[in-house]
């Protein structure tokens, strides 16, 4: 290998090359070539040598070749789904974006693909013929894998990812049992966080927010679930329950319900932060004092936590933590296309706040 290694420009005083790489490096050009891609082990001393020459060159690979050796295309596609496909497709998609957990969880997966120097792409699934473009786009291989995000119980997005054989990873466990990979929060424990915390404070007269069926997602479903399970074994027998749309106003809509259905409630848990927020304006239209009167836990954690009056306590999900987990799995899949599907839970977290 060479000891005096040359100048780092071109032979034409232009960008450097692969063949100025490996000039400078005293190797062949193939194996300049497997250390810029990584497509076959080297010698350590090849190694050092060629890293070294990419310093002193300041030798960049050309992307559209170096897909055409290792089949990457260096992208992957965040796709958000939800059911869509009727005249409200705009609003439902409006609703997606201004969502403050989507916007949170989108926030977090851009951030753990940019530490495999992956570029998202964003994609909108609202509609079928939405649904069929991103399968198209996906199919075709123009990214090498897809973070997918549902929002809807009978969202056809996920079998549809999965028939379409290309590396996938879902943020939250499917409804139906499929190989798909996800990472999840145990919506269970967080119900169960939420359930001791309320009974702990003395409020054993309890009402919970829940969702309506369409919307209700096996993660959402299970808050409600672990709520009542832990509460029953704290020796509370009956949770009363009005169901919302996860939206603030569908809160509001069904807290007033529950309210004038069981007045003497002293605690309410809502299964998302937006409707705890709607469960907070009807508690002070009615002169209730909270958490004097009735105290309410929400679930998320999100930005709408921290700008209630008073601030929410809410059950956390850790989003960095699941957006790293989607990531490296989706890695994983990309390199290993044939291993098994997996999954990772993650614990949610209590945060007390001044609303209990």
């Amino acid at each position: 290998m060479s000891s005096a290694p040359e100048k780092s420009r071109g032979r034409e005083g232009g960008p450097s090359t692969l063949e100025d790489v490996a000039r400078v490096a005293g190797v062949s050009r193939a194996t300049a070539s497997r250390v810029v891609t990584g497509t076959r082990p080297v010698t350590p001393e090849a190694f050092a040598a060629v890293t070294a020459a990419l310093a002193e060159t300041g030798y960049v690979p050309n992307q559209a070749a170096r897909s055409l050796v290792t089949r990457r295309t260096g992208a992957v596609a965040v796709v958000v789904s939800s059911a869509g496909g009727g005249e409200d497709e705009d609003q439902a998609v409006g609703q997606i974006l201004s969502d403050p957990f989507f916007g949170n969880i989108l926030t977090a997966a851009v951030r753990a693909l940019r530490k495999h120097d992956v570029h998202p792409l964003l994609m909108l699934a609202d509609s079928q013929h939405a649904r069929e473009q991103v399968i198209g786009f996906v199919g075709a291989g123009s990214v090498d894998g897809t973070l997918l995000v549902s929002t809807h119980n009978d969202d056809p997005m996920p079998a549809m990812l999965v028939s379409a054989r290309r590396p996938v990873v879902a943020f939250a466990r499917p409804v139906a049992n499929m190989a798909l990979s996800y990472v999840d929060v145990s919506g269970v424990d967080g119900g169960r966080l939420a359930s001791a915390h309320l009974i702990e404070l003395g409020r054993t007269v309890l009402g919970m927010i829940g969702v309506e069926g369409g919307l209700a997602m096996p993660s959402i479903a299970d808050r409600a679930l672990g709520f009542r399970e832990d509460a029953a074994r704290r020796g509370v027998a009956y949770v009363a329950q009005e169901d919302g749309d996860l939206t603030t106003e569908g809160g509001v809509l069904a807290a007033r319900r529950l309210l004038a259905a069981h007045p003497g409630i002293n605690g309410i848990f809502a299964v998302n932060d937006a409707m705890a927020a709607g469960v907070l304006d009807v508690l002070r239209e009615s002169g209730r004092e909270v958490p004097g009167d009735v105290a309410v836990v929400g679930f998320d954690d999100s930005s709408v936590a921290l700008n209630t009056i008073p601030a929410l306590t809410s059950i956390r999900q850790p989003m960095t933590a699941i957006a790293g987990h989607m990531a490296d799995l989706l890695m994983r899949r990309i390199a290993e296309p044939g291993a098994a599907p997996m999954s990772v839970v993650v614990p949610p977290e209590l945060v007390a706040r001044a609303s209990t």
